[in-house]
């Protein structure tokens, strides 16, 4: 057994860098399940070429599994969005390290908060994230985003807040 450990280690090369414009299909065909389910908001192949620089991907080898956003809303607050680790590679540290990559750009970045909304509350309070109540939540965001929701205006999902 032991072994065999060793020898998916070996096999399993991810890696991580930022996306390309030639990396959309590929992510929106990892996150259309996500999509469907109303777990994550559908953006479009355009919104998402404008915010390329936002989205840092990770692969298995040449295989895209995972992906996530670091989205600017002001000089001091910023948010992790569009996460999305496929179902075989969760539970690797994949999530983890995209949402970790995003904290140490936001600091270099100089900001001050990363926001979350999220249905996945422990897994980002295991990474310092805290809840926060939703009226704290920048308006621009609720209009911007929120309302494209298909559970819009009856939102479970939870707010937090991690304090770089």
């Amino acid at each position: 057994m032991l072994f065999m450990r060793r020898c998916l280690r070996v096999i399993s090369m991810i890696h991580y860098r930022k996306a390309q414009l030639h990396d959309i299909a590929s992510m929106q065909i990892l996150v259309q399940p996500e999509i469907d389910e109303g777990v994550i908001l559908i953006r479009s192949d355009d919104e998402i070429s404008t915010n390329i620089r936002s989205y840092t991907l990770a692969f298995d080898h040449d295989k895209l599994i995972g992906f996530v956003a670091l989205h600017i809303h002001t000089i001091t607050l910023s948010e992790v969005r569009s996460l999305i680790v496929d179902a075989a590679y969760r539970g690797q540290h994949v999530g983890s390290t995209l949402v970790n990559m995003c904290v140490e750009e936001a600091k270099e970045l100089g900001l001050q908060k990363i926001l979350s909304l999220t249905y996945q509350q422990q897994f980002f309070e295991t990474l310092g994230f805290v809840e926060i109540p939703k009226e704290s939540i920048p308006e621009h965001k609720i209009w911007a985003d929120c309302i494209k929701c298909k559970h819009f205006p009856i939102c479970n999902e939870v707010s937090l807040v991690k304090i770089l």
